[in-house]
């Protein structure tokens, strides 16, 4: 296994999670800023496709319906390391 990329995917994943966040308390308090708005649309749909691609190589991020199964019915959640592990 190739724990670097591992860890550098991780690290996307966890710096779009932190822009996404920022952008949402932003915009809880500026919520006609349309520019922050976009921002924030652009922000989530990274993130998702971060996660997407992180999962497809990795397994799950989260559990309780967020991840854990794959293609093949195989339980995945349990093979590590886990995201915290590493």
């Amino acid at each position: 296994m190739n724990c670097e990329k591992q860890v550098a995917m991780l690290r996307r994943v966890q710096e779009m999670e932190f822009v996404a966040i920022e952008l949402n308390l932003y915009l809880d308090t500026h919520p006609c800023d349309t520019e922050a708005i976009n921002d924030y649309n652009c922000a989530v749909e990274r993130l998702r496709v971060l996660v997407q691609e992180y999962e497809e190589e990795f397994g799950p991020l989260m559990h309780f319906g967020h991840g854990g199964f794959s293609q093949k019915n195989e339980w995945q959640w349990i093979q590590g390391p886990w995201p915290w592990e590493i």
